[in-house]
């Protein structure tokens, strides 16, 4: 088996963990691979080794890698979609964060989850993303997300408003900070945040979320995924903002935009016991009685 294990920011408070990754998966005979934010510390982690470092999508696709295990938490898991894309190879998040929705392996079960990986004792979990239709074209070309599509005002105080339309057809005008469209898979992130609901994984819909809006009969709507959704922005500012997960960019009023479901999924290995009920209910305490 090939796995990639890929970090965004690595500390020193995570050697010891990212070592015990390491040591568990090589005694087990697994060929590892890492990206560079991990590779730069590994020989302080575990001294000299043979990790083959992934620089970018052409070298992962070419080393027909099985599976990505995220060293971090959820905002990791985001930003390896954007090395992923559309190769469909699985994610296994290790939680080195704090809250971990996606990040679904705590470090204490790292040698246990890898022995489960390697005893098929899983079932992989397809999550929907969001694609982004610009004119001119932003992010790169990575106009996908697994979480959000937002926009927000940028360089002023005042509200701005955005017009929106569902198939072309006009849905409402939101004089507001910023508004959110996100996947079920992002209704517990920052939608939750702006008093969205929480949509189970696979229902096929996308949440539009407006952030502290002026006009009070404003409500958060669950709308399938289907629909093509598209946007006008003005304000009294020249610029904006527009972000895909934690990737942002600057855009102006003359921007189009329109977001759609992508064409492709994310998928996350799921491990056995585990599921999206039991991480709501662990994650924020349903069921469980703290008032004495």
């Amino acid at each position: 088996m090939k796995i990639l294990l890929y970090g965004r920011f690595i500390k020193e408070s995570n050697y010891d963990s990212i070592g015990q990754v390491v040591r568990e998966s090589l005694q087990r005979g697994i060929q590892l691979y890492a990206n560079q934010s991990v590779h730069i510390h590994l020989d302080q982690i575990v001294g000299p080794h043979d990790i083959s470092l992934i620089a970018d999508y052409d070298s992962l696709r070419s080393e027909k890698i099985d599976l990505v295990m995220t060293l971090g938490g959820d905002g990791t898991i985001l930003q390896a979609t954007t090395l992923i894309r559309d190769l469909g190879i699985p994610i296994l998040g290790v939680n080195l964060g704090r809250l971990g929705f996606l990040a679904s392996v705590e470090q204490k079960y790292i040698a246990h989850s890898i022995e489960q990986v390697l005893q098929n004792q899983y079932h992989i979990e397809e999550r929907s993303m969001i694609y982004l239709e610009s004119s001119p074209q932003l992010f790169g070309g990575a106009t996908f997300a697994l979480n959000d599509f937002t926009l927000h005002k940028r360089d002023t105080s005042s509200m701005i408003t955005i017009h929106a339309y569902i198939n072309g057809d006009y849905l409402n005008s939101y004089w507001a900070d910023g508004l959110i469209v996100s996947t079920p898979t992002g209704s517990t992130g920052y939608s939750l945040s702006c008093g969205g609901p929480i949509v189970f994984p696979n229902s096929g819909n996308f949440i539009i979320t407006p952030v502290a809006p002026h006009n009070l009969n404003v409500r958060p709507l669950v709308i399938s995924d289907s629909s093509v959704i598209s946007f006008e922005i003005e304000g009294r500012s020249e610029n904006f903002l527009c972000t895909l997960d934690s990737r942002f960019e600057t855009i102006t009023s003359e921007h189009q935009l329109a977001v759609r479901k992508c064409d492709f999924n994310t998928r996350l290995i799921i491990l056995k016991n585990i599921s999206f009920l039991k991480t709501i209910q662990d994650k924020l305490s349903w069921g469980s009685d703290n008032r004495n």
